[in-house]
């Protein structure tokens, strides 16, 4: 019998030997003369955003300046975007959604998986063990 060693895929993991932000660049989008950009404005005139960016050099901050409600978007690596409408809002809240959004994984919140209740990258064939598969005589 011939003995054949195990093919084993490197499986990029992150956080094992290193770590990518998953947010890679934040557009902030306003209105010059718009009322409703008027706390987008006020966040970019108090040089809050030159202090973010200092501290995150990993992530790209875009300003746009372009007609219609001001927004947040933001680009992650797994190719997704998150599109936050700051419209009406004073410059906290603008900068607490952007740091919602650089904070954030990119990933669908709620995602359904087809037939499996959990994600595992090794798949069992007995399934998923809990204490309440066992006789009640042996449950402590």
């Amino acid at each position: 019998m011939v003995v054949r060693a195990i093919a084993q895929r490197s499986i990029g993991r992150n956080g094992v030997g290193a770590f990518v932000q998953p947010c890679k660049k934040i557009t902030l989008q306003y209105c010059n003369w718009g009322g409703s950009s008027q706390g987008m404005r006020e966040f970019l005139k108090s040089k809050q955003l030159d202090k973010l960016a200092l501290n995150e050099p990993h992530i790209q901050f875009e300003v746009v300046r372009k007609s219609g409600h001001p927004i947040v978007r933001a680009h992650y690596t797994n190719g997704r975007e998150k599109v936050i409408c700051v419209r009406g809002e004073d410059r906290n809240v603008v900068e607490n959604r952007i740091k919602q959004l650089k904070e954030c994984s990119g990933e669908i919140l709620h995602k359904r998986v087809a037939g499996h209740n959990v994600e595992t990258l090794n798949t069992s064939v007995r399934g998923i063990w809990s204490p309440l598969h066992a006789a009640r005589k042996h449950r402590v």
